[in-house]
C-alpha cells in the first residue's frame, strides 16, 4: 500500500512537474524557430511574443512551475503567499485563458484554418507541434481541476483582472498592426473599427464564462469530495463508537457473571 508521501511524490510528478517540464521545452521549441526563415509575418515584430497561443504556453510554464515549487513546500498550502499566487494564477488567467484559445482556435480553424493557422505554417511546425500548443493545453487543465483544489478570488476581482489584460493584449496586437502594418491573426484583418470592438468584447464574454465555470468545477470536484471524506470520516466514527459500545457491553456482562 502506498503511504502518504508515496501519493505526494507520484502526484507532485504527475500533476506539476512533468506539464511544467513540457511547457518548457515547446516554448524553447518555438523560441528557438524565431531566427529561422518562416513564412512572411509569422514572426516578424514580436516574434512569437505577439501571439496569445504563445503567451498562454509562457503562463501555462508559469503556473506549474510555480506548483512544482510550491509542492516542496510540505504544511504550507493554503498559506504561503507562493500557495495563493499559484492559486490566483491558475483560477483567473491559466484556466479561462487557456480554456479559451483551445476552443477559439479550433473553431475558426474548422471554419477557414487560413484566418488562424495558414497551411504554408505546416512547413515548418508539424502536425504534433499544432496539437501541443492548441489542444493538449485543455485536458491538462482540466486533471489540474480534477486532482488540486484552488481558491478562487472574489468574482469582480477576478473578472477586473482578466479585462485589464484583455484591454492590455488588443493594444498590443494594434500596436504590431500599426508598426508593421500586419495582423498577429488574418482574421482581425476582416473587421471594421466597430466589428474589432465587437469581437473583442465577445471574446471577452467568453473568458468571462469560462471563469465561471472554472470556479463551478472548482467548487463541484472538490465540494462533492470533501462531502464524500465527511461521509467516510462520519461512517468511521459510527463504526468506532458501535465497536466501543460492543466492547464495554461485553465486558460488562462478563464482569456481572
Amino acid at each position: 500500500m502506498l503511504r502518504n508521501q508515496d501519493i505526494l511524490t507520484i502526484s507532485w510528478l504527475l500533476e506539476d512537474k512533468d506539464p511544467f517540464s513540457w511547457y518548457a521545452f515547446i516554448v524553447k521549441y518555438l523560441t528557438d524557430k524565431d531566427g529561422e526563415e518562416l513564412p512572411e509575418g509569422i514572426f516578424v515584430y514580436g516574434g512569437p511574443w505577439k501571439y496569445l497561443t504563445f503567451l498562454n504556453l509562457v503562463m501555462q510554464m508559469a503556473f506549474f512551475g510555480l506548483a512544482a515549487v510550491n509542492d516542496l513546500q510540505p504544511g504550507k498550502e493554503g498559506k504561503s503567499i507562493l500557495s495563493k499566487f499559484k492559486d490566483l494564477l491558475f483560477s483567473v488567467f491559466a484556466f479561462p485563458v487557456g480554456t479559451f484559445v483551445v476552443l477559439l482556435f479550433w473553431a475558426i480553424f474548422a471554419y477557414d484554418r487560413e484566418l488562424v493557422y495558414p497551411a504554408a505554417i505546416d512547413t515548418f511546425f508539424p502536425p504534433w507541434m499544432n496539437h501541443a500548443m492548441h489542444t493538449f493545453v485543455l485536458p491538462v487543465l482540466l486533471g489540474e481541476v480534477l486532482v488540486q483544489p484552488h481558491a478562487y478570488p472574489q468574482t469582480k476581482h477576478a473578472l477586473g483582472a482578466l479585462g485589464i489584460v484583455g484591454l492590455a493584449y488588443l493594444f498590443w496586437i494594434i500596436w504590431v498592426y500599426i508598426s508593421v502594418g500586419i495582423w498577429v491573426y488574418p482574421l482581425l484583418g476582416l473587421f471594421s473599427t466597430a466589428g474589432l470592438v465587437g469581437f473583442f468584447f465577445l471574446n471577452m464574454s467568453v473568458v468571462t464564462f469560462l471563469y465561471l465555470l472554472g470556479d463551478k468545477l472548482n467548487s463541484c470536484v472538490w465540494g462533492k469530495r470533501r462531502l464524500a471524506r465527511h461521509i467516510i470520516q462520519t461512517s468511521q466514527t459510527s463504526h468506532e463508537i458501535t465497536s466501543n459500545l460492543s466492547l464495554c457491553l461485553t465486558l460488562s456482562f462478563v464482569s456481572f457473571l
